[in-house]
């Protein structure tokens, strides 16, 4: 007998008996990285929980729909990239003086016999009508200067890789807090019922894993979907081939129904309302994910402009052409990991590797969305988890440096050809209108329409948001960035 058959599913009475005998493989339907998170709770009433997803209105008017939030991972140096430093040029390969040191400010795991200063190897120059200086590594990026807003007084408090990757993620130096994007979500819903509303892509490995695009304690629906970036971007998207779709579908709503029943008495697993709403995501998934990963009908011009004719930068320039498609389609957050900007040996070379990769893909992002009047309602984000310190390690490389860190943003309504703070004149720390991670998280949150105060959750009694709640940070830069 055919399993798959009417009959055979006429016969089961049960949903654990249905799950058990059926060997339909709903684990291989719906996407396994959109089941995880079995032990996620939220303190939220059954109905929020179980359609969490549904579009909600911001706090006040919006500049932004929708976030692409490419992530330099390793650590770029500012000193490279972003923020000029003469000063520094003019000490390359003397020691730091001793009153420097006595500052005592970012300078806590540098040794005053080890605090040899390093220039930059690379060349600063004023772009477009604004003037922004940005460095050759960025050639093609630098066309589009007076779209980008600098901010060169960034930071946080750790120059280790993993709290420091986890507080740019969730607002935190403590794993298992909501990721940016399930933040998002969570306030305002998702405008695609056919796609997940929170999509992240890799081009290599990622740091800390998949904890820091989780839900963390609100609903588990709200985790971020990744797709690969080699081989088949989603897996499953085909259904089992003795099963037709409107048999597939008469399955599905009997599923539906036993899982509503099996809900009810357990209203409070965000992990089970989120598993019953993948199994519905991954049917219509089928139909949807296969149109978005083909790119065969985007014309040339389009392929070349993101470099997928080079080699060089064709893997990371799919990434950002799937994200533009992805955001066209309704996707409220991406999240792209671009790797490994980690200069502690020969940071030149490092980042000039890297910049090859990034540059024209990243220019051909901002290109696509302008010339689709998409730019002004899509935020783009460039960060890394910290900067560098200015002091050379080992062979012409950088240490970390969380202390003064450049993060750039483009569309969402922002007013380019800015630069907003700065670092000391040696490029150490941030020195003057300082931009905390909670205050790059509230202004991001803030060009969403959503008050970074009212976005919050209780949490056995205690007060969570991204961006924290003490009184360091938590001042969005918005208004700045939003003016001419």
């Amino acid at each position: 007998m055919n399993p798959y058959s009417c009959n055979r599913r006429a016969t089961v009475s049960s949903r654990r008996e249905f799950l058990t005998r059926s060997g339909l493989g709903f684990g291989g339907l719906a996407l396994n990285c959109m089941l995880q998170a079995e032990s996620a709770r939220a303190d939220a009433p059954a109905a929020a929980a179980y359609n969490p997803l549904r579009v909600k209105p911001p706090h006040f008017a919006a500049k932004a729909k929708s976030v692409i939030f490419i992530f330099l991972q390793g650590g770029p140096s500012q000193l490279e990239t972003f923020d000029p430093k003469p000063e520094l040029q003019k000490y390359d390969g003397q020691y730091l003086p001793p009153s420097y040191l006595k500052k005592g400010i970012g300078l806590a795991q540098i040794k005053a016999e080890e605090s040899r200063l390093m220039g930059t190897r690379r060349v600063f120059r004023k772009h477009g009508q604004s003037g922004l200086e940005i460095s050759d590594l960025f050639p093609k990026l630098s066309e589009f200067a007076d779209d980008l807003a600098v901010i060169r007084s960034c930071y946080h408090e750790s120059f280790i890789h993993g709290p420091a990757i986890t507080i740019i993620h969730t607002g935190s130096l403590l794993m298992g807090q909501p990721s940016m994007g399930a933040w998002v979500l969570y306030g305002l819903g998702s405008e695609t019922d056919n796609l997940p509303a929170y999509m992240v892509m890799a081009d290599d490995y990622m740091r800390n894993s998949k904890s820091v695009i989780g839900s963390g304690f609100l609903p588990a629906v709200y985790q971020g979907t990744v797709l690969s970036t080699q081989g088949a971007a989603l897996e499953n998207l085909q259904p089992p081939g003795p099963v037709s779709q409107e048999n597939q579908q008469a399955i599905l709503s009997q599923l539906k129904q036993w899982n509503q029943r099996h809900l009810a008495d357990r209203s409070d697993d965000s992990s089970l309302a989120a598993r019953i709403r993948n199994y519905e995501l991954a049917f219509r998934m089928q139909m949807a994910g296969p149109e978005l990963i083909d790119l065969s009908r985007e014309p040339g011009h389009i392929n070349r402009l993101y470099g997928l004719d080079t080699q060089e930068t064709a893997n990371f320039g799919r990434m950002c052409l799937l994200s533009r498609r992805m955001v066209e389609r309704g996707v409220r957050f991406v999240h792209l990991y671009n790797s490994d900007w980690d200069g502690h040996g020969e940071c030149d070379k490092n980042h000039r590797e890297n910049a090859i990769k990034t540059d024209g893909p990243v220019a051909g992002l901002l290109a696509d969305l302008k010339q689709r009047g998409m730019l002004d309602s899509t935020l783009v984000v460039l960060a890394g988890e910290f900067g560098r310190t200015p002091i050379m390690q080992g062979k012409e490389g950088r240490d970390h440096s969380p202390y003064g860190f450049s993060v750039v943003m483009a569309g969402g309504g922002i007013k380019g050809g800015k630069a907003i703070g700065a670092t000391d004149e040696l490029g150490f720390y941030a020195a003057e209108d300082k931009v905390h991670v909670h205050d790059m998280h509230a202004t991001m949150l803030e060009l969403l329409g959503l008050d970074h105060h009212k976005l919050n959750v209780k949490v056995s009694g205690l007060e969570k948001r991204l961006t924290g709640v003490g009184e360091d940070g938590n001042h969005s830069v918005a208004k700045r960035l939003l003016a001419g």
